[in-house]
């Protein structure tokens, strides 16, 4: 592959030339990136989540979505009956 070249999609693009830029890109003002500036706040993520309006009014902050979605689990959890140990239970009698 020509160095000027780049697959994407199965079909080769030439990189932008100079000359093709915009007149209000200047070349110097464009630095060079640095490789893995952000690798590392990438690598520990971020869960982010829309609320609809009518949810967040009754949500206001963080901590409160959190909780109410905690409580949630836990009441699902009782009222399946199922713990670790009963779904052990179930995979041995499935598999054996």
């Amino acid at each position: 592959m020509h160095a000027k070249q780049r697959v994407m999609n199965g079909k080769y693009m030439k990189k932008a030339k100079i000359e093709n830029m915009r007149s209000e890109y200047v070349r110097e003002d464009l630095v060079k990136g640095i490789r893995g500036k952000y690798f590392k706040q990438y690598q520990e993520g971020t869960n982010l989540v829309l609320l609809a309006d009518d949810v967040a009014a009754v949500f206001p902050t963080e901590d409160s979505v959190n909780q109410t979605l905690r409580s949630l689990i836990d009441v699902a959890q009782r009222a399946t009956g199922l713990t670790s140990r009963s779904t052990q239970r179930t995979k041995k009698r499935r598999t054996g």
